[in-house]
């Protein structure tokens, strides 16, 4: 989150974050509701395995909606436009040398609700996206990972 109190989230994020929301608050909605519904006419609801796993999911996925909502309450588009390619921010693709491995990797930094490593999509607070916030061309990173310390030197940042 930032000094401002928004999540930094770029647009094709928030719009995906929304259809999800849509989707929740309507499909997944109705399917919990005729699971709830169908169990209720096994009988008693005290002794009923099915009626307590749709309650249970039903929570589940209230909860999830909650969430959703206040990511996107709290999100702040970033203006593709407004951003520069001197320094790596959310928004940015970068081009990093992995020094220790010798081979180069290409990641965008998004917000952690975006965040698909293997689209190279990674979070501006994840261990890597952290350590390259605000790095420029040539910066010489070193990250701490599961595995050790890895060596990243930033080769290229480019605004997506």
């Amino acid at each position: 989150m930032t000094q401002e109190g928004y999540d930094k989230m770029t647009q094709e994020g928030y719009d995906k974050l929304s259809t999800e929301l849509k989707q929740l608050r309507s499909e997944e909605r109705y399917k919990i509701a005729r699971r709830i519904e169908e169990a209720r006419s096994f009988g008693d609801l005290s002794e009923n395995a099915e009626y307590a796993a749709a309650k249970d999911d039903q929570a589940k996925l209230e909860g999830k909606i909650q969430v959703m909502e206040y990511q996107l309450s709290r999100a702040k588009i970033i203006d593709s436009a407004s951003l520069d390619n001197s320094h790596v921010s959310v928004g940015t693709t970068v081009t990093i040398m992995d020094i220790t491995h010798n081979k180069e990797f290409v990641y965008s930094i998004v917000s952690s609700e975006e965040s698909d490593p293997e689209k190279g999509l990674i979070s501006s607070v994840s261990p890597v996206g952290r350590a390259l916030m605000n790095k420029r061309v040539g910066d010489e990173v070193p990250v701490k990972v599961p595995m050790g310390i890895r060596k990243l030197k930033i080769r290229k940042i480019r605004v997506k």
